[in-house]
């Protein structure tokens, strides 16, 4: 009896996380979207700037 019961709790679980949808907040969205610039990203992730030259060479012209 104890394990038809058990599936059955956890099928009742795994549908209701399935099927839940929370209200997406989009005006704290963007609020968090504004407030980071390029600078911000860069300084958090150690990304470093990018440099204007190309590390590709253009082919020799004939």
């Amino acid at each position: 009896m104890g394990r038809g019961r058990q599936k059955a709790k956890q099928t009742k679980v795994a549908r209701k996380l399935k099927y839940y949808s929370p209200e997406t907040d989009y005006n704290a969205l963007e609020r968090e979207l504004a407030s980071s610039t390029q600078t911000d990203l860069a300084d958090r992730y150690d990304i470093p700037p990018a440099e204007d030259e190309d590390d590709w060479q253009s082919p020799p012209s004939r």
